[in-house]
């Protein structure tokens, strides 16, 4: 684990927004190579991309607000530290929202679009969790198995304590939902089927992972973590979708 990659004078590169940016440009090209293929609108896609983007990040942002109120109540100050913490299952939200927005305004397909985008989505939060690990931050439980991970001092993880590998799991889930998610795409015969998919699989995985988080800033919701108590109900929609999809005559 190495959250400082290099430094160039004052400058420094660190590993889990580098991961991060990675991650935006492979979706980016993974969907505009995909966009082509299938003959869509690509100025649409870039949209779409841009403004889902904005909204993702400020709406991971506000849910992570909202779950750590108290403490930003009581540390008004730290509200500038605008860098430091995001709820994924907020990004998620908000992109949709925002994807949804755009596409009702200019009259396109939302499930045709996401159908195309999500994929994509899975393959950034594979590259993500990468950073997660440089970091140290969204780290597991401690554990006694032989399978663990024990950051050094400086990072978010405690130092030095066995800890389950959560964030190398979650990295390896997504990145087989992602190629799960293209295989789906290409036998699909209605549009939203690889979305319901999405939602489904990533709120299961999510579900269970969350089991062996140790960070405590994800708040909760009676004994379930904050994004335990949002994935029942992306789960669930995901299920209503396809449900209704499968109604529908091809």
């Amino acid at each position: 684990m190495k959250n400082e990659l290099f430094s160039i004078g004052p400058f420094t590169v660190y590993g889990y927004g580098t991961m991060i940016a990675v991650g935006l440009i492979a979706a980016y090209m993974v969907s505009m190579y995909r966009a082509k293929k299938k003959r869509m609108d690509t100025d649409a896609v870039f949209s779409l991309i841009v403004l889902c983007v904005i909204g993702g990040i400020v709406s991971a942002k506000l849910l992570f607000w909202l779950v750590n109120w108290r403490y930003y109540v009581e540390n008004p100050g730290a509200f500038r530290y605008l860098t430091d913490g995001f709820v994924v299952f907020g990004g998620i939200l908000g992109g949709l929202f925002t994807g949804w927005l755009y596409t009702r305004k200019k009259k396109l397909s939302f499930l045709k679009y996401a159908d195309l985008l999500l994929p994509s989505v899975a393959l950034a939060q594979g590259f993500g969790r990468i950073g997660c690990l440089l970091a140290g931050c969204c780290y597991g439980r401690e554990t006694d198995s032989i399978i663990h991970l024990v950051f050094p001092e400086g990072f978010y993880a405690p130092d030095g304590i066995w800890l389950v590998p959560v964030q190398v799991y979650s990295s390896i889930l997504n990145f087989l939902h992602f190629g799960i998610l293209l295989w789906i795409s290409g036998r699909a015969k209605k549009e939203g089927e690889v979305s319901a998919f999405y939602l489904i699989f990533y709120s299961a995985g999510r579900f269970v992972l969350e089991f062996f988080r140790g960070d405590l800033e994800r708040g909760s919701v009676g004994g379930m973590s904050t994004s335990q108590f949002i994935a029942l109900f992306t789960f669930a929609a995901g299920v209503l979708l396809l449900g209704l999809l499968k109604k529908r005559h091809v």
